[in-house]
């Protein structure tokens, strides 16, 4: 079992940036790969970044050259930095891990999730 709490989230104007982190707790994290999706209000939750357990990293052609996504073994810790931000990117941000596998954007591979964090970007 792997336990997430996600963290970073708040109000920024458009623009900003913030830095979301996911920390994880339970089994040995650095054998999962970890994704960030995001859903906006009255859409469905769509994927946005995800890094494997080897650092291999993939985006949405939207955050592309905005977002960055890291993370930190040593701290169990994944983050997604994002600069740039943009209106369109208002949404609650969850962060999820899966045993390391072939992909990495699929929603339904992902086992564990924390309990998401606002994202809010005023224009």
């Amino acid at each position: 079992q792997v336990h997430l709490v996600e963290s970073g989230g708040g109000l920024v104007q458009a623009g900003g940036s913030l830095r979301l982190s996911c920390a994880a707790s339970g089994r040995t994290f650095d054998k999962y790969d970890m994704g960030w999706f995001r859903q906006a209000p009255g859409q469905e939750r769509e994927f946005v970044a995800a890094i494997s357990e080897s650092g291999g990293m993939v985006y949405q052609d939207s955050v592309k050259g905005r977002f960055t996504i890291s993370r930190d073994h040593a701290k169990n810790t994944g983050y997604l930095q994002m600069n740039s931000l943009k209106p369109e990117d208002t949404a609650v941000y969850y962060c999820a891990a899966k045993p390391r596998g072939l992909y990495l954007s699929r929603q339904y591979d992902y086992p564990y999730w924390g309990q998401g964090t606002q994202v809010t970007v005023s224009s």
